[in-house]
């Protein structure tokens, strides 16, 4: 007989959040999974759902990856012993040579990094990190006018299919 999965592991799995704006921004091309140096306090929060990436980006620094922006509020009764500060730089843990071909795209051929998804992945915490080129206001005109042709010819061929 199959064994039913524990509380703890139906909780840790899943997205824990996204940033919905970033398609929207930018140029979203190559993907690639990091993981966060945290503390015992943000990943509380984290599991109590008070994560928030909307406004964070990756940033160089010392040839090492540090996560700007990402907002954890932290938990009154989690964090009592300590000075929390819910918008502190954390280091994002990758391979020597990931992170030597992001160096390279970010300073040489103009890219920006921004965290795209952030889960669980076992018991860790994972965040997904683009390389990604800033829209334009026409670009962004465009896609919207494209995402908008596509609902319309959906709508049509239903339409069509349950007429004929």
């Amino acid at each position: 007989m199959a064994k039913k999965p524990s509380k703890d592991k139906a909780n840790s799995t899943g997205t824990i959040a996204l940033n919905k704006r970033a398609r929207h921004e930018y140029h979203l091309e190559e993907r690639m999974e990091a993981g966060l140096a945290l503390q015992g306090w943000e990943l509380k929060s984290i599991r109590a759902g008070r994560a928030n990436i909307g406004e964070s980006y990756a940033v160089v620094r010392q040839g090492e990856l540090y996560l700007f922006g990402a907002q954890f509020t932290p938990l009154i009764q989690a964090s009592t012993h300590v000075v929390a500060d819910d918008r502190r730089t954390r280091k994002l843990l990758l391979h020597r040579r990931e992170i030597d071909v992001l160096i390279g795209k970010v300073e040489r051929d103009g890219y920006t990094l921004i965290p795209t998804a952030m889960y669980w992945k076992g018991n860790k915490v994972k965040l997904e990190l683009a390389l990604a080129k800033g829209k334009q206001t026409h670009d962004k005109r465009d896609a919207a006018k494209e995402r908008d042709w596509q609902r319309d010819k959906q709508r049509v061929m239903r339409q069509h299919n349950r007429d004929a």
